[in-house]
């Protein structure tokens, strides 16, 4: 099991697909920094426009924490995405190149051959995350310079910066489940419709819904608790005043259940197709 997780991990280095995505999360990182650079004071004089008139603010609240936090807030769509381009061609591009067949020809386990590509989904995954944690947090820092954090989640609440780095750090974390989860998904859309074209197409549908339902209350609290789409936003919940570590925890484990029930569905699919 482990040569074959070796040898997923290899040919996804040699791709230089996975370097682009890389260079894209760059760019886009830098842009976010960028419009922070030049922006991020009129933002900040918008949401405390009101409180100026009362309080006085002392210190400078654009700050890296502030800029980390736009990053956060800017990446739940373009990271996953990327991911997802990534993850689906690690099986759809030997399937088109009739390399699947080829392989499945040896004396292999096809689900452990399947597996293998999702730990190694998995692992892409965490790392582009800690990636773009590093380099958030360092080149924020650098440039920005550090200080208190301002946030407006179920009203205004400020930050001390020990406090944010903590909170930031924490969001990451958190987050790279619901990315996992997205990776997950687009690597079980592959081996359902094989085709890249098609893969990409369903799998970007899948992103924009999920991201749309996520700002729709469902009748039933319920299913708000539940349903995947609104776990997809745990990691806000470390920026109001008291951190709720029970609600959490516990969308972390639903969102963890759901990775874990689509990885079954596409092990379970592909061990059943003859034709791979």
């Amino acid at each position: 099991m482990m040569q074959l997780v070796y040898l997923e991990i290899y040919k996804l280095c040699k791709q230089s697909r996975t370097y682009y995505a890389i260079l894209a999360l760059l760019f886009i990182e830098t842009v976010v920094m960028v419009s922070g650079y030049y922006q991020g004071a009129e933002i900040l004089d918008i949401v405390l426009a009101n409180l100026k008139d009362t309080f006085y603010f002392e210190g400078n609240l654009l700050n890296g924490n502030l800029v980390i936090y736009f990053i956060l807030n800017s990446f739940w769509f373009h990271v996953p995405l990327l991911c997802m381009i990534i993850v689906s061609g690690m099986f759809t591009t030997e399937y088109e190149d009739k390399t699947l067949q080829t392989v499945l020809m040896q004396p292999i386990v096809k689900w452990k051959y399947l597996l293998a590509k999702y730990i190694t989904a998995i692992l892409f995954t965490v790392v582009l995350v800690l990636f773009l944690a590093i380099t958030s947090f360092v080149f924020s820092y650098a440039i920005f310079g550090t200080g208190d954090l301002v946030v407006y989640s179920d009203g205004l609440s400020f930050f001390q910066h020990e406090d944010a780095f903590l909170r930031l750090g924490y969001a990451f974390l958190v987050g790279a489940l619901s990315l996992v989860f997205f990776s997950v998904v687009s690597l079980t859309l592959a081996v359902l419709f094989k085709e890249s074209f098609k893969t990409l197409i369903v799998a970007a549908l899948f992103l924009i819904i999920s991201t749309l339902l996520l700002k729709i209350d469902l009748p039933n609290d319920f299913l708000n608790q539940i349903v995947y789409f609104k776990l997809n936003n745990t990691w806000q919940h470390f920026f109001t005043f008291k951190i709720d570590w029970p609600l959490i925890l516990i969308n972390s484990a639903l969102l963890l259940f759901y990775t874990l029930l689509t990885i079954g569905i596409g092990l379970f699919v592909f061990q059943k197709n003859d034709t791979a």
